[in-house]
């Protein structure tokens, strides 16, 4: 990888926009720092006013024959006793030890340090300090960073999300693991409702029967209530739409079922069409067709992607944008840019990519990889890292390894799975971005493109590491874009099922207390063994401890 951290330096140094630094607090005033210095000699002033006191009651309180009396008895102890003392510290700590390891890489963080931090530290008044006045410049960039966080780390709904009874399923039905979590198919679930409910869902009874459906846990019942509408009403989309999704056991199947969809959802969409300028409540029932509407259009594409009539899904789906351009927020335009990949179709790749990889629209993965893969397909067939390192790189490799740069600090997780450096899972029904399950999402779908460019994957190997020496602290301040959110590693656990090993960035160090109670079951194990061994040698060396405390009580 040498030669990676040298070609990361060399595009590093290229011409990029920086962002933007963070404003410089006041400096403070003499009562703040009279204050500060203050709470910082208040500690040690209370140990040598301690010491001090211990100093001056050691006669009543008689410590020099105490200590003397411990000496004494200390002396009398046996090798057994320390070998068992020792044995049993060794095992608690290190009990102590898996506890905390445990705890880590299940939760992020150390069991110790946070009750510590949630229960003594109040005790100890430590939370006083750090509350900050609400008109103060650290309360205003407090809550500028908490509303960062926040749109940084909502979740999405997943573009390419797969079908549930024809893949999700499967993939149960043969390895026995549920592929969802319920916390995803909860979002689903909000998701449904808000997309095919509406006010006026009691005019017609299959639409309340549908609404029940959807807040319906268990899959069976969902199901046996879309036939119920279907009895109540032989045109109601919505139960089409259910079924396909989660009771058609082949893509085939799920295709029929939103055909039939699709000739309901016209019908009634064009009939909400005629009386939406009746009342408000008409207009509500019109977005809900459309959303409707829309959604079986997008699905009926996603069916002839995976069936392979992929010209066919193309051209559904630019329509689908041509005729509801309001509707970016479903961001069928990934669907698109996936399967013009597939179709080779560069130059409309590019296209694509021009109209929606715009500074004021959000980004993905999607958007910066492929874009990164574009211009790496420039370059790669010809690219060495020998001849690199020697003469340099050229203008249009300089682009791609930006580009690469690029991508990486937008999601850092995405290169291990094009690398197959991790292995893969199904994706989840939402994703967060600049996360885990948007990188598994991405990769999922999009590892056959960078694997048919030749060399794209080569590029990447050599150059990705070296987004990292541009970004030493990304968690306080990015290059191109705003700095890593700390919330991802949460809401990926929720979102990924607990068989796959959610990965983390950046990498967190071992807690104090890990290290601690690891060298204190090393050390107190050693001992043991020590003493149990040579009980002569550790009996002198005993002695001499006790040699050595008895000179301190007489000392005082």
């Amino acid at each position: 990888m040498a030669d990676g951290d040298g070609l990361g330096e060399a595009a590093s140094a290229a011409v990029s926009p920086p962002a933007p630094a963070p404003g410089l607090s006041p400096p403070l005033g003499w009562r703040e720092r009279l204050r500060a210095g203050l709470a910082g000699t208040g500690a040690s002033l209370w140990f040598v006013a301690g010491l001090g006191l211990l100093y001056a009651l050691r006669v009543p309180l008689r410590l020099c024959e105490n200590l003397a009396a411990v000496t004494v008895f200390l002396n009398s102890l046996t090798p057994k006793f320390y070998v068992a003392l020792t044995g049993t510290s060794s095992l608690i700590s290190g009990l102590i030890f898996i506890f905390e390891w445990w705890y880590f890489h299940k939760h992020g963080t150390s069991f110790i340090e946070q009750v510590s931090v949630s229960h003594l530290r109040p005790l100890m008044g430590g939370t006083e300090g750090s509350i900050s006045e609400p008109g103060s410049p650290s309360s205003s960039r407090e809550s500028e960073t908490s509303r960062q966080n926040l749109s940084e780390c909502k979740v999405w709904r997943n573009p390419l999300n797969l079908f549930r009874g024809a893949e999700y399923r499967r993939y149960t039905w043969v390895t026995g693991k549920e592929p969802l979590t319920y916390y995803d198919m909860n979002l689903s679930a909000q998701d449904h409702q808000t997309f095919f409910t509406c006010d006026t869902d009691f005019l017609r009874p299959s639409d309340t029967v549908m609404q029940k459906a959807w807040r319906e846990r268990n899959p069976p019942a969902r199901i046996k209530a879309a036939y119920q509408a279907l009895e109540l009403n032989n045109d109601c989309a919505t139960a089409y739409v259910l079924l396909a999704e989660e009771e058609a056991t082949t893509i085939v199947d799920a295709e029929r079922l939103f055909k039939q969809a699709l000739k309901a959802g016209e019908t009634i969409y064009r009939r909400s069409q005629q009386c939406q300028h009746q009342s408000p409540q008409h207009e509500a029932q019109l977005r809900r067709d459309t959303n409707v509407l829309v959604y079986i259009k997008r699905r009926l594409a996603m069916c002839a992607r995976k069936l392979g009539r992929i010209r066919e899904a193309v051209k559904i789906m630019r329509d689908l944008m041509k005729e509801f351009p309001p509707l970016t927020m479903l961001n069928i335009h990934e669907n698109l840019l996936e399967s013009l990949l597939e179709l080779q179709a560069y130059a409309d790749v590019q296209a694509v990519l021009a109209k929606y990889d715009d500074i004021s629209l959000p980004k993905s993965a999607a958007i910066c990889y492929t874009a990164a893969l574009l211009k790496t397909r420039t370059v790669s067939d010809k690219f060495s890292p020998e001849t690199a390192s020697r003469r340099g790189l050229s203008t249009a490799e300089i682009n791609a390894v930006e580009a690469i740069h690029r991508a990486v600090e937008f999601n850092p997780h995405v290169p291990k799975y094009l690398l197959e450096m991790k292995s893969l899972i199904l994706p989840p029904e939402h994703i967060l971005k600049r996360g885990d399950s948007e990188a598994i999402a991405y990769a999922f779908f999009h590892l056959q493109h960078w694997k048919r460019i030749e060399g794209a994957l080569n590029l990447l190997q050599c150059t990705w590491e070296g987004t990292f020496r541009m970004i030493p602290y990304p968690l306080e301040k990015g290059h191109l874009f705003y700095p890593y959110p700390s919330c991802t590693e949460t809401a990926d656990r929720e979102l990924l099922p607990p068989f796959h090993h959610v990965s983390v960035y950046p990498k967190k160090e071992l807690p104090f207390f890990i290290h601690f109670t690891a060298g204190l079951c090393s050390s107190t194990a050693m001992i043991a063994l020590l003493t149990h061994q040579f009980p002569e040698i550790m009996g002198v060396f005993a002695k001499a401890v006790s040699m050595i405390s008895r000179t301190c009580a007489e000392y005082l």
